[in-house]
């Protein structure tokens, strides 16, 4: 039989870039970036002609704080929390927390007082001692005093007791209640001055949040290339879904720490496990290797430890997002693009300088970027977060050990 060689498509008909939706030219992305990233678009997107209609949508999955947005949601939802009296006093400060320490538990207590009745809101607003003592534990892990606020074994690669601790802070109360203190944090951060701080106590943070118009124009272009987009972040998973929203991403499109609720619907200090662990009081929460669980598990439907591994091309997103080193095993998952906001995270910048696939996409912060990083990354010797704590070599899939990267995106 004779072969018949392919008809060459019409003259003139539109290219895969002149169907999918293009990113904005307006706001600025580093480099040759936006480019980079159109090119994932055109090729993955449904609306390219041979980049995913024959089956599942393709996947782009994003981290949250300083990923879409500048500065932290969380701790701006614990702080406006703070400051209007809505942590409510737990029977005991240890019980919060399998990991809290004695020290711990002895300062809160003496911080807080007992003459507030449990279950009762502390009045963080005007006891300034109290207010300081919660936020240090939630910023640095220590006490005011600085003994360690939490000990114990645990995966370094799966959880970290601090974050944890932000939703074990708002046991007793709904759903909707935390939702509304999300919003009202939201609405006043979103009306602060960029580059504007607040006061909680002794701490001085960042008083204003914005949506960075970069990632939102990103995930609306996503969105009508065909691809489903998700956030995927170590805070609370109402406060994330009250944020998530702004960028068109909904609530099932949103992954976070989720509290198990008791029977009146009250959230308490356990939340829901991954990759077989079950409920737990937060031993596996969407943090480095438990992003990729979570994304494993809750998007793709790989059941049991399965969801710890990584998986097959089909199974993988195809663009992740991130700014630190809890973003970096789901981000190099991903097969199209990995994008990465410089925030100077050892792992992380590593990872995205060393580009050992070529698609590494590296950018500064879109808000205030950091100056660049003095000396080298120590990418051979102390990059790695190791599941038993610490530091050590970071090595690439072949085994090789990742040389000491020059920070040149800033």
């Amino acid at each position: 039989m004779a072969c018949v060689p392919a008809a060459a498509a019409p003259a003139g008909a539109p290219s895969a870039h002149d169907r999918c939706p293009q990113l904005s030219k307006k706001p600025t992305w580093h480099g040759d970036n936006r480019d980079r990233l159109q090119r994932v678009i055109d090729e993955r997107g449904t609306c390219s002609g041979h980049g995913g209609h024959h089956g599942p949508r393709p996947v782009a999955a994003f981290d949250w704080d300083n990923t879409v947005s500048k500065n932290d949601v969380t701790d701006a939802t614990v702080a406006w929390s703070l400051r209007h009296d809505k942590i409510l006093r737990p029977a005991s400060w240890r019980q919060t927390s399998k990991w809290l320490t004695d020290d711990a538990g002895k300062a809160l207590t003496a911080a807080c007082g007992t003459a507030v009745p449990v279950g009762a809101p502390l009045p963080t607003s005007t006891d300034t001692d109290c207010t300081d003592e919660i936020f240090n534990i939630r910023e640095s892990g220590r006490t005011m005093s600085g003994a360690a606020a939490f000990a114990g074994e645990w995966n370094h690669r799966r959880t970290v007791p601090q974050y944890a601790w932000v939703p074990q802070l708002f046991a007793g109360h709904t759903v909707p209640e935390l939702e509304s203190y999300a919003a009202a944090a939201r609405e006043e951060a979103l009306a602060a001055p960029v580059g504007s701080t607040q006061t909680l106590g002794t701490h001085t943070i960042p008083g204003y949040v914005r949506y960075y118009e970069q990632q939102r124009d990103l995930i609306r272009t996503l969105q009508k290339a065909g691809f489903d987009v998700y956030i995927v972040s170590a805070g609370s998973e109402p406060v994330t879904e009250v944020w998530s929203k702004g960028v068109g991403i909904d609530r099932e499109h949103t992954i976070a720490i989720r509290s198990v609720l008791d029977s009146r619907g009250r959230i308490t200090t356990y939340n829901e496990g991954c990759g077989g662990t079950g409920r737990t009081q937060g031993e596996a929460i969407p943090y480095i290797d438990g992003k990729r669980c979570w994304v494993n598990q809750d998007i793709f439907h790989v059941k049991g430890k399965a969801a710890w591994e990584k998986q097959s091309w089909g199974k993988r997103i195809a663009l992740g997002g991130g700014d630190a080193d809890t973003d970096v095993t789901f981000v190099g998952d991903a097969t199209g693009a990995h994008l990465v906001l410089n925030r100077n995270k050892n792992e992380l910048m590593c990872r995205a300088y060393d580009n050992a696939d070529g698609r590494w996409v590296a950018n500064p912060m879109f808000i205030d970027p950091l100056p660049q990083k003095q000396g080298l990354y120590p990418c051979s010797t102390a990059a790695y977060n190791k599941p038993e704590g610490g530091f050590g070599p970071l090595t690439r899939d072949d085994g090789s050990v990742v040389p000491d990267q020059r920070d040149s995106v800033y």
